[in-house]
């Protein structure tokens, strides 16, 4: 039993289970497919949700249990998944004693019992397996017991699914990248599309899957684009999720324009001389492409995103590793710090929800004016330093108008 990849003849790409014999397992294909082109989730999601079916159906198989009846035994699966390597059909038995360290941690626990959930869920719905199953993986109760904002202005009482089965996870916080680490990254930079794809995670707050996806027809950067067709005021990119060769995803469904800055400007044309200095021919649309090692003109990946995270890290000299993420949390925290309220960061952030900023920001009360890196803040002008509520941006502005259009 294993995940398995496939194209279909649009292009388009999900993940599918297939077993020992490379049959498609036909329940948790459906259940993939209506996830994947049906409900618009990204390639990655079908992926992780096929191997945690997998190691369900390993499980099952290994214990000669029916996947359909299995649930009733979820604490068993659980215990299973804590101490069973990986293709545990055909592993020995393992006996955990004091000392031992877990083959999977909390997290990955909880994301393949979450896979699991929704696999069970959706065969429950569509009468694959008795509908008892849904008491197994979830308590049922209604909404009386929650806070009076999240119970709806209907104000009757609605029936709420929990999960039973879910292990208590270590509370972990990503920590923000501060301006001198970010600065350092940056004069480590050995070519203009380093320094781009640097600045767009930590001036800009794009994610990795995003930076990756963006087009050259994305970036608008006069400061009047209407002969571009685009109303929107000043130099800015456009963010939208779009099937693209190199796997890259927007995590948003919604499209919005970012704000860019005259560095960000800066740095967009000297990576348009470097990249037609290297590939004066290539045509490829995508905005960062391999320059230096081969396939030549190709767009960059994700993982190359990240790996360039971490050896800028290295060549800098900084103590730790600075991942994307931690550049994306340094944009949240500047924009905060400089006097950017919670829905103007939500708007940057391009986030739906009005509190997914919230593990985003981490203020700093030291930070009055530029930094001691001398390295300029990402959007806003910093609060005075007599503590006077800061001066309205253009960014600020802006915001608000394309709010009020």
């Amino acid at each position: 039993m294993r995940a398995f990849r496939v194209v279909l003849p649009s292009g388009t790409r999900y993940w599918t289970v297939v077993d020992d014999d490379f049959e498609v397992v036909r329940e948790a294909d459906r259940f993939l497919r209506e996830i994947r082109l049906a409900r618009g989730r990204a390639e990655t999601t079908t992926k992780a949700y096929a191997e945690g079916i997998v190691l369900f159906l390993r499980w099952c198989v290994a214990t000669g249990r029916d996947w359909r009846t299995a649930a009733r035994e979820m604490g068993l699966f659980m215990l299973w998944l804590k101490w069973t390597p990986g293709h545990g059909g055909n592993a020995p038995v393992i006996v955990p004693g004091p000392g031992t360290k877990p083959v999977r941690g909390e997290i990955r626990v909880n994301k393949v019992l979450t896979a699991v959930r929704m696999f069970l869920l959706y065969a429950v719905t569509n009468k694959m397996v008795p509908t008892w199953v849904l008491e197994q993986i979830y308590e049922i109760g209604d909404t009386r017991d929650l806070p009076e904002e999240a119970q709806g202005e209907s104000g009757g009482m609605r029936l709420r699914l929990r999960a039973r089965h879910r292990v208590q996870e270590p509370e972990t916080d990503i920590d923000r990248a501060s301006d001198e680490e970010v600065v350092a990254m940056f004069l480590a930079c050995r070519s203009a599309r380093d320094r781009l794809t640097l600045l767009l995670l930590s001036r800009v707050g794009l994610r990795p899957g995003q930076v990756a996806g963006l087009r050259r027809s994305d970036s608008h950067l006069l400061m009047d684009s209407r002969p571009l067709g685009c109303d929107i005021e000043g130099a800015h990119v456009h963010v939208a999720r779009r099937q693209n060769e190199n796997g890259a995803w927007s995590k948003s469904k919604k499209a919005w324009a970012m704000p860019v800055d005259f560095l960000v400007v800066q740095a967009f044309d000297q990576y348009a001389l470097e990249r037609h200095e290297h590939l004066p021919s290539c045509d490829s649309d995508f905005l960062l492409v391999n320059l230096f090692r081969p396939p030549y003109g190709k767009p960059v990946t994700t993982d190359a995103i990240g790996e360039l995270c971490e050896s800028l890290s290295r060549r800098a000299g900084l103590g730790r590793v600075i991942t994307p993420r931690m550049c994306r949390h340094a944009m949240a925290s500047n924009v905060a710090d400089a006097g950017g309220s919670l829905d103007e960061v939500q708007a940057l952030l391009g986030q739906k929800n009005p509190h997914s900023p919230s593990p985003y920001l981490h203020p700093s009360r030291t930070r009055c004016g530029m930094p001691s890196s001398g390295f300029p803040l990402p959007v806003c002008s910093s609060r005075a330093a007599t503590g006077d509520h800061p001066p309205r941006c253009r960014l600020r502005r802006r915001l608000r108008a394309r709010r009020a259009r």
